[in-house]
């Protein structure tokens, strides 16, 4: 079978929107999964529904990477969003055609062609998602070097070439997942410039002419098929083998954090992909992380210890699910400072990712680090509800049970890989912070009222003490108690 490219997919029949050939406008530093399934995704729905008629270059940030799979392919490769929709399933195929080419610039004259890139009129955007530590200063990375071995250190030769051009300022959209991704990136820049003694018309030139935006990406991408079997399928349907090909689930948001402006200079607005330009995208975090990532943390250690394994399987149970929306809705979503439209729009969306019948997603993987995701995820929604209600949450005071039963329940040792525990027909083995686990294993003789105020006066756990919110202790014993003595399904059921 023949390998993707532009002849293949004319002769293979494929009736999809194609953009053969169109300036460089983007330089896109990483071309793994999600940088594919996500941002090159929305600059080719822009090419369609917004004229935007841009492509990328594909940079690799590593020495080894895809980039001469990508040329192999000529940018093209083949993507499946893959979910729920309102209920309904959904499996969208699209042939990406918004990336030009890729270049290694740790092959012979590779760099040479970024800083040649670097100096093209045509270019207005950098992207880049060079994993959490890629956003760093290394004071080992030199000017000169053939590449600079740090990201910042790439970026600074390459708005170094451009300044020195006479071109114009860049839009740099940074997607690494740390908290302003976007200021980290400049402040490192700007680090670079003094250390290699760089003038200070360039430093200007860099802070007032390029706007380096912090953002917030929101997407599944399991990425490639694993199944030989599934993808050869595919590629016999297709009519052409793909090695490229990506899977990422249908939702998908990404928060832009910039000046009004910026909307219109970017095609997202006018393509209609959910992208949005915002003064602060501080509360879009705390949108997802409360809600998305703290309805993971709230119900998962029960819903395992009712004997549930994997998250689908959890919405198809209306105790469970039911307990889920009731934390979202009536103690996450008032204590958060969005419009309620939005919120309860995302909430639904949460059910609709939850339930992907294409992700097998266990709660087992979903349960490490329990301990800090809970103080990160749940703790600042139980805190702020007490404060705005003069009252406790019943359901999240009953997960934060949930989470101490589930590292509690039937302590059978703790070895290398962690606490062994047990539930009804199984053990189970909780990976976290060493010294969470034996503080546990050390506590696995207590009673209920020994062990609850152990885990809420333990500062470690939580940065103060929880027993000084008015009636928690006694409420998350009564809840302990019920967890183990009806289930964790009854539990929950008692308090919806």
């Amino acid at each position: 079978m023949a390998l993707l490219n532009y002849d293949v997919l004319a002769k293979s029949g494929y009736n999809g929107f194609i953009l053969r050939n169109a300036p460089e406008k983007i330089m896109q530093f990483g071309e793994g999964n999600f940088l594919r399934a996500f941002v090159d995704y929305f600059f080719d729905v822009a090419n369609e529904k917004a004229g935007f008629n841009g492509k990328a270059v594909l940079v690799q940030p590593i020495a080894s990477g895809l980039s001469d799979m990508i040329n192999q392919q000529e940018g093209l490769y083949t993507l499946y969003l893959r979910g729920s929709e309102k209920g309904s399933k959904v499996d969208l195929k699209r042939v990406i055609s918004s990336c030009s080419r890729a270049l290694n610039p740790y092959a012979p004259e590779g760099w040479a062609k970024v800083l040649e890139l670097a100096k093209s009129p045509d270019l207005e955007i950098v992207v880049s998602n060079t994993t959490e530590a890629g956003i760093v200063y290394d004071e080992a990375s030199k000017f000169d070097e053939v590449p600079p071995s740090s990201f910042p250190a790439k970026l600074t030769r390459v708005l170094y070439e451009r300044f020195k051009a006479g071109l114009g300022g860049l839009v740099i959209l940074s997607c690494e997942l740390i908290d302003n991704n976007g200021k980290e990136l400049l402040n490192c820049v700007n680090k670079y410039i003094a250390s290699w003694g760089l003038d200070d018309a360039f430093k200007k030139w860099v802070n007032e002419k390029n706007i380096f935006c912090s953002t917030l990406v929101d997407r599944i991408v399991p990425g490639r098929i694993r199944d030989p079997k599934e993808l050869e399928a595919l590629n016999k349907v297709n009519g052409y083998e793909d090695n490229l090909l990506d899977v990422g689930e249908v939702f998908g948001v990404w928060v832009i954090e910039g000046p009004a402006e910026l909307e219109d200079k970017l095609p997202f607005k006018k393509a209609g992909v959910p992208v949005h330009v915002v003064p602060d995208v501080t509360p879009y975090k705390k949108r997802k992380v409360r809600i998305l990532n703290g309805a993971h943390t709230g119900f998962v250690p029960g819903a395992y210890l009712a004997g549930f394994d994997i998250v689908r399987d959890c919405m198809h149970n209306d105790t469970i699910k039911g307990f889920m929306n009731k934390m979202l809705y009536d103690e996450i979503i008032p204590t958060l400072p969005l419009d309620k439209k939005d919120l309860n729009e995302f909430a639904a969306a949460v059910e609709d990712r939850f339930n992907n019948p294409f992700v097998n997603h266990e709660l087992m993987s979903i349960s490490l680090n329990s301990t800090s995701k809970w103080r990160a995820r749940n703790m600042p929604s139980l805190l702020e509800y007490v404060e705005e209600k003069k009252t406790l949450p019943p359901c999240l005071t009953m997960s934060l049970a949930a989470y101490i039963a589930f590292y509690s329940s039937d302590i059978q040792e703790l070895n290398e890989k962690g606490l062994v525990c047990k539930r009804e027909k199984n053990s189970y083995t909780i990976s976290d912070d060493r010294w969470a686990l034996e503080f546990y294993f050390a506590h696995k003789d207590d009673s209920p009222e020994q062990l609850v105020h152990a885990v809420l006066t333990n500062k470690d756990m939580w940065g103060q003490d929880l027993t000084q919110i008015a009636g928690l202790e006694a409420e998350v014993v009564k809840d302990l108690k019920k967890i183990r003595a009806d289930g964790a399904e009854a539990a929950f059921k008692s308090v919806i």
